[in-house]
């Protein structure tokens, strides 16, 4: 059966044209079948042109969608007043179940706000969370959340990030321990500014193998699998990780280019360095999962080409058939904070 996954044909800085074409490679090559959420008159002749110009009838469906919330727009007020959007309509469709997962490349903060209006939030989350999986030196992954859903946020959001982070690198990477670190200045204890101070106090007495502070270099070195920050500090982390990345592309690309001269060395070196950009490509990854409301919420970036749209239909049908958020909602249900003053209790509903 092909897995309906709803996606926000409105979002990307280009759209639609990423969006319709990422549609299209992800029904070439997945089993999905993508509802194209945004307005009509505008998506449907330019899907009828794509799809007789490859001369291929898709399961492409549309859903029309009077109103879209741009990138400049404040996301609490666009959230308000437009009821019709293309997040909320796409969001929509996952609550009613008529999709299994929602992909966007719109307005984070608007993501996040309709998601957590549309879906409602797992009981003891305040405010759900980013989550990026980055790669490591030791081929393990490391978890690093919060990346862009909270710019400013409390110690009790970073304890929950905490919470859910780690049973996120649990129950889906199958990490047994993760050790779990909050993102700082410097390794020493009492190092960093107020808010990681006191998240640190009450990551202290959580029952998870909470490691201390890690600092920057930490992210790659696998010295942590789940990293914990402010949505602020996350997303610049992650956007500096991203044009660190294609900084290293394009110089080994060009010593590559300077130095083979053999035929066959130069195959070979080409093989490996497409091997080494797809690793480091974010195209590749999709979009990040926002974890801690009920139901598949992928979010990717503004810039996101065809490639990437694809990629994150990939990553929200790969979340559904996995049941990923109804594992983590079984399991923050009965977690207990472990909190000294007192028997160990539920986390309560904020």
């Amino acid at each position: 059966m092909l897995i309906d996954i709803a996606l926000d044909a409105m979002g990307s800085d280009k759209a639609p044209e990423p969006e319709i074409r990422g549609a299209i490679l992800a029904c070439r090559s997945l089993n999905v079948r993508v509802h194209l959420v945004g307005p009509e008159p505008m998506l449907r002749p330019r899907l009828t042109s794509a799809l007789g110009f490859i001369g291929a009838r898709l399961p492409i469906e549309i859903v029309h969608a009077e109103e879209h919330i741009g990138m400049d727009e404040k996301a609490a007020h666009a959230v308000r007043t437009k009821r019709n959007s293309s997040m909320r309509i796409g969001l929509r469709l996952v609550k009613e179940k008529a999709a299994a997962g929602f992909f966007t490349a719109g307005n984070t903060g608007a993501g996040m706000a309709t998601a957590k209006m549309v879906l409602s939030a797992l009981p003891g989350v305040d405010r759900p969370a980013l989550a990026v999986v980055m790669p490591t030196l030791s081929g393990s992954p490391c978890v690093l959340l919060d990346v862009g859903a909270n710019v400013d946020c409390k110690p009790q959001n970073l304890e929950q990030f905490a919470i859910m982070g780690e049973l996120y690198a649990r129950s889906v990477l199958r990490v047994p321990r993760p050790r779990v670190g909050i993102l700082s200045v410097g390794e020493e204890d009492g190092k960093g500014n107020d808010l990681t101070r006191e998240a640190t106090e009450l990551f202290k007495r959580l029952p998870i193998n909470f490691i201390g502070n890690v600092e920057g270099r930490d992210i790659y070195s696998g010295n942590a699998d789940v990293i914990v920050c402010d949505g602020f500090v996350g997303n610049v982390a992650l956007k500096t990780s991203e044009g660190m990345s294609r900084l290293v592309r394009e110089m080994l690309k060009a010593s590559l280019t300077q130095t083979v001269t053999a035929q066959v060395g130069a195959l070979l070196s080409r093989r490996a360095f497409n091997a080494f950009r797809r690793r480091l490509d974010p195209s590749e990854y999709g979009g990040a999962p926002l974890l801690g409301v009920r139901g598949v919420c992928i979010i990717g970036h503004g810039s996101s080409n065809d490639r990437a749209i694809m990629n994150g239909i990939r990553v929200a049908s790969e979340f559904a058939q996995a049941r990923i958020n109804e594992r983590l909602e079984r399991e923050f249900s009965t977690r207990p904070t472990g909190h000294p003053d007192g028997p160990a209790t539920h986390l309560p509903i904020q």
